[in-house]
């Protein structure tokens, strides 16, 4: 027994060193599994951001040298009309989205019950999300149309002149978020449905078994089980909403006058017909800035409520 354990002794002693990558594997693995997408989130989101920023410092046409401006290009944003009015527009798409989950989780559960037909109804409030934009554009700009447009053709059937709502400065912006609001509301229709299809069984029954239905079975046992499908519908909502672009370029390009027009066309309008990426770089700064107050705020919000609920 004494010579096994010396033998096992000198195997020990003579035993060559583990390799660094035994050593150390616990944080390598995770390491070069977090590699690629860190390096593409830097090079395709930080290293931009940091690069806009810096442009927003210059007053460069996109050819010539630039010329250092420092916070010139932001004093003269909050001193532009034009800038004040893209971003009174951008919190109207804001708020008028939010209605966007609201209407996607009524939908979910009206279309998630088994009915006759409801494969058909399903399949009709998915359709706008699978067109797109440009197809969006065009049917609501035909829809608004003042003289033979649906919308026309309903007033005139209760003997009333269609408004022109895209020609309209004080209706404009509303018309077009509508439009968006079509096929927003489809997404978050299927992101509640796969919620939807994900609801623990014996967590209802255990509901049931308690007397619970109706308002406050969905309320206190159905919808805490969405929370996840929530957090993404609203994330993505307030994004698109704050990047909003698509439509506006298609059914108005920001008119009349500007009225309709967002910080994201504004900008590209500065970048391509007034040849100043220096200041439309400092409106896709405060567009960052806005969006990520908003992402940190909620974030923050989820995370408070997720540790008061594990005490």
């Amino acid at each position: 027994m004494t010579d096994v354990l010396q033998a096992s002794a000198v195997r020990a002693a003579t035993r060559r060193p583990s390799s660094p990558w035994r050593r150390h594997r616990e944080w390598i693995t995770p390491v070069l599994l977090l590699a690629p997408g860190l390096i593409l989130f830097m090079l395709i989101i930080v290293i931009p951001t940091l690069q806009s920023f810096r442009l927003s410092l210059y007053e460069w046409d996109g050819i010539g040298p630039k010329s250092w401006v420092g916070l010139g290009n932001y004093i003269e944003l909050f001193s532009d009309p034009q800038f004040l009015t893209s971003l009174k527009n951008n919190v109207i798409w804001l708020v008028l989205f939010l209605l966007a989950p609201v209407g996607g989780l009524v939908l979910a559960l009206l279309v998630n019950q088994k009915i006759r037909g409801i494969r058909l109804a399903k399949s009709l409030f998915f359709m706008p999300l699978v067109l797109a934009p440009v197809t969006v554009g065009v049917v609501y700009s035909w829809f608004y149309d003042p003289t033979f447009g649906m919308l026309a053709l309903i007033f005139n059937a209760f003997g009333a002149s269609a408004p022109a709502i895209l020609s309209d400065p004080d209706l404009v912006t509303f018309g077009i978020v509508a439009a968006a609001l079509w096929p927003q509301v489809a997404f978050c229709m299927v992101l509640f449905l796969a919620g939807l299809n994900n609801l623990d069984e014996d967590v209802l029954g255990a509901g049931r078994v308690d007397g619970a239905k109706g308002f406050p079975m969905f309320w206190h046992i159905v919808l805490p089980q969405l929370r996840a499908a929530s957090f993404i519908a609203l994330t993505v909502t307030v994004i698109g909403a704050l990047r909003s672009f698509d439509l506006i370029a298609i059914m108005t390009q920001g008119g009349p006058y500007g009225s309709s027009s967002v910080l994201a066309y504004q900008m590209y309008e500065q970048a391509i017909f007034s040849y100043r990426m220096g200041y439309a770089a400092a409106i896709a700064t405060v567009l960052f800035g806005v969006m990520a107050v908003f992402i940190v705020f909620y974030l923050s919000r989820v995370m408070r409520a997720e540790a008061r609920r594990e005490r």
